[in-house]
C-alpha cells in the first residue's frame, strides 16, 4: 500500500470536506467566502434551467402547449420556454443554446449568491453584529443588482427586487433562530 489518503477516501469523505468549507483558499475569508457560494449557487442554478427546460419540453410535448393544459389567465402571458433556440435547425444549435443559457443563468445565481454573502460577511466585520439590519442592507444591494441583470429592467423592477431581497433575507435571518 502507497500510504496515500487519497486512495481510501470515499465519496462520503469528500461530500463531508466539502460542506467544511475547505474548497477554496485564496487568501482573505471574506473572498474565500465569495468564492465558495459563487461556485454552490452557480451549480444549482445550472441545475435548475435545465430541469425546468426539461419539464416545460415534456409538458409541451404531452399537451401541445406550454401551459401544462391548464387554461390560462386572462391577460396573462402564454409561457414559453426560456431557451428559445432549442428548437433549432439541428441538434448542434439546440445544444449550443442550451449551453449559453444554463451558463447565463448558472452565471446570475452565482454572481446573486456571491454577492449577498460577502456583503454579510464585510457587514459583520465592519459592524461587529449580524442581525437583520445586515441582512436587509444585504440582500437590498444583491436584489437591486440582480434586476439591473435583466434584459428589460425599469426603476420600478428595480425597487421591486430590491424589497423583495430584502424582505427574503431578513426572514430568513429571523427565522435562523426559530428553525
Amino acid at each position: 500500500m502507497s500510504g496515500s489518503n487519497l486512495e481510501t477516501r470515499s465519496l462520503l469523505d469528500e461530500l463531508k470536506n466539502f460542506e467544511k468549507g475547505l474548497f477554496f483558499d485564496l487568501g482573505h475569508p471574506l473572498l474565500n467566502r465569495v468564492a465558495e457560494t459563487f461556485v454552490r449557487a452557480a451549480g444549482i442554478g445550472a441545475v435548475h434551467a435545465v430541469s425546468r427546460e426539461a419539464y416545460l419540453t415534456a409538458v409541451e410535448s404531452v399537451s401541445g402547449d406550454a401551459t401544462g393544459g391548464l387554461p390560462r389567465v386572462i391577460g396573462a402571458p402564454k409561457k414559453h420556454h426560456v431557451f428559445p433556440d432549442l428548437r433549432g435547425e439541428n441538434n448542434r444549435k439546440s445544444v449550443e443554446a442550451l449551453v449559453k443559457s444554463t451558463g447565463k443563468e448558472s452565471l446570475q445565481w452565482g454572481v446573486a449568491a456571491g454577492m449577498y454573502s460577502g456583503l454579510t460577511y464585510g457587514l459583520k466585520e465592519a459592524r461587529g453584529v449580524h442581525d437583520w439590519k445586515s441582512s436587509a442592507l444585504a440582500g437590498a444591494v444583491t436584489g437591486a443588482a440582480m434586476a439591473l441583470t435583466l434584459d428589460n429592467h425599469s426603476h420600478e423592477l428595480v425597487v421591486q427586487c430590491a424589497i423583495t431581497g430584502a424582505a427574503v433575507s431578513t426572514a430568513a435571518n429571523l427565522l435562523t433562530g426559530i428553525f
